[in-house]
């Protein structure tokens, strides 16, 4: 065993070997099955990710770093896992049905979902340079591959390649950001690093570095106006594909940007916090009016999705304990949101009608109520109108900037989500208002039902009784040493 490691080190690390046992599982058991057996690889990937739920429990309270400085096991890291682990059994469970008549290989679907959410949870943990680009481009490939998945569809196609190229240049942003951090500073360890630049006279490297890094994360969480890659990727990918890229992705590119700049750039904080509180006004102004005119449900929620990232970015802006545990429960409460709306578009999907379309849900209410109803309930959640889980999300995040100062900030926000409720209403009166359309009958699978089930579930009982998930939020950033930076940060100036 190498000089440094420890049997503790795998440990720790016990969710993520779960988890990639559980993949290489799928691989094999797709090999041995038929063609008829293939819908029951859905319920081990569900399997497999619950048994790493299971794991990955014991660790909520630790807070230690192992893998030679490589990995944080944390009450933040435990959180963010728990948002990946939970959105990928949704979006497996939604996917089910699509898979059936899009024809898709269920097997490599599947293993692909495990790889994007394996590369997520070291993300979450990473607080080293190395390790964060190593699990972003985990998830990065996997997404990839997984969004040119539907290989005769041309839009499938062109999204994949849009999403590699624009993705690929990014990152090289990002990474000569990085590089300039590491030659500065001489390591890539996050806390290190701030160390080091702490005791360092400012420099207009250290500058550049600093804007290449906010550009770089800036494409991954879909922030304006790196966003030019979202509506044409969510509308060409596979829509099961969509709501995991919209929630899973966002939420990981979330922990990166946290830890890299609360944990990397705490002395530097006057500098950054600018330049994210433009971003925020920016992407919540552009993504919501953007939305307003779309005709395409997957690309006006990819304008919905951009803007909430400006939501989210507040609290970023904030840099506050409150501020960052107001991040976190809007990104778990976004998760209820965001696939239970996706997971109704998935359902519009037959033989016969695409179901991407505003018009494909003309007369929902008549043919499948329920669906409806939780659909209308999902719009304005996602609207923030009380007493839904969105609500109570943007009440937090917006007292935690109103606290931090920022109290125009809060204001912008709160006019946007006005805005907001224009083309959200315009998705009930489709639904509620507008005559029935031609099409096979609309049913949902028992997986759907599950899916549907949680994700209403969620948005119902955290907006009538988000306490516990509060608490959880509040002991987790507890043990997060970006709020430690920031504070000692403030302290130094």
């Amino acid at each position: 065993m190498p000089a440094g490691f420890s049997a503790a080190d795998f440990f720790y690390i016990l969710p993520e070997l779960v988890l990639t046992g559980g993949a290489l599982l799928v691989l094999v058991v797709d090999v041995l099955t038929s063609r008829q057996q293939r819908p029951l690889l859905g319920w081990l990937t569900v399997g497999v990710l619950l048994v790493t739920t299971l794991t990955l429990l014991p660790f909520s309270d630790a807070n230690v770093v192992v893998s030679r400085g490589l990995l944080a096991i944390d009450g933040f890291a435990f959180f963010f896992k728990l948002i990946f682990l939970l959105t990928a059994i949704v979006t497996v469970l939604m996917s089910s049905s699509y898979i059936e008549v899009e024809e898709l290989r269920a097997g490599e679907y599947y293993f692909l979902i495990l790889c994007a959410t394996l590369g997520m949870m070291f993300m979450a943990s990473g607080i080293d340079l190395v390790t964060i680009f190593i699990g972003l481009e985990t998830m990065a490939v996997a997404f990839y591959i997984l969004t040119g998945l539907l290989k005769p569809n041309r839009r499938s196609n062109e999204a994949a390649v849009k999403y590699f190229l624009l993705g690929a240049f990014s990152l090289g942003i990002l990474l000569y950001g990085m590089s300039m951090l590491y030659g500065l500073s001489g390591t890539t360890n996050l806390r290190e690093l701030a160390t080091v630049l702490a005791t360092q006279e400012r420099s207009a490297l250290l500058i550049v570095a600093l804007i290449l890094v906010v550009g770089g994360v800036g494409f991954k969480i879909a922030a304006v106006p790196f966003h030019m890659w979202a509506p044409d990727v969510y509308e060409g990918a596979p829509t099961p594909v969509t709501a995991f890229l919209s929630v899973g992705s966002k939420a990981a590119a979330f922990a990166m940007l946290l830890r890299i700049f609360t944990e990397g750039l705490p002395f530097l904080a006057e500098v950054w916090q600018p330049m994210f509180w433009v971003l925020a006004v920016v992407t919540m102004t552009v993504g919501n009016l953007a939305a307003l005119t779309q005709s395409n449900i997957k690309r006006m929620l990819a304008y919905s999705s951009i803007a909430h990232a400006g939501y989210v970015l507040i609290g970023v802006v904030a840099n506050s304990s409150r501020g960052i545990t107001a991040l976190m429960i809007y990104l778990m409460l976004y998760v209820f949101m965001q696939l239970g709306a996706f997971a109704v578009v998935v359902m519009l999907r037959r033989h016969d009608v695409v179901g991407d379309e505003l018009k494909d849900l003309s007369g929902l209410y008549f043919r499948y109520p329920v669906a409806a109803c939780a659909m209308l309930f999902f719009m304005l959640s996602l609207g923030g109108i009380p007493p839904t889980a969105g609500f109570m999300g943007k009440f937090w995040l917006f007292s935690a900037a109103i606290e931090s100062g920022y109290i125009w900030l809060a204001v912008i926000g709160v006019l946007n989500s006005a805005i907001s409720l224009y083309y959200y209403v315009r998705v009930v009166v489709f639904m509620w208002i507008r005559e029935e359309v031609l099409g096979s009958p609309i049913t949902a699978s028992p997986a759907m039902v599950v899916a549907l089930t949680v994700a209403l579930a969620g948005a119902v009982i955290f907006g009538v009784y988000p306490r516990p998930l509060f608490e959880l939020a509040e002991l987790s950033v507890q043990s997060f040493g970006g709020v430690v930076a920031a504070a000692e940060a403030i302290s130094y100036r």
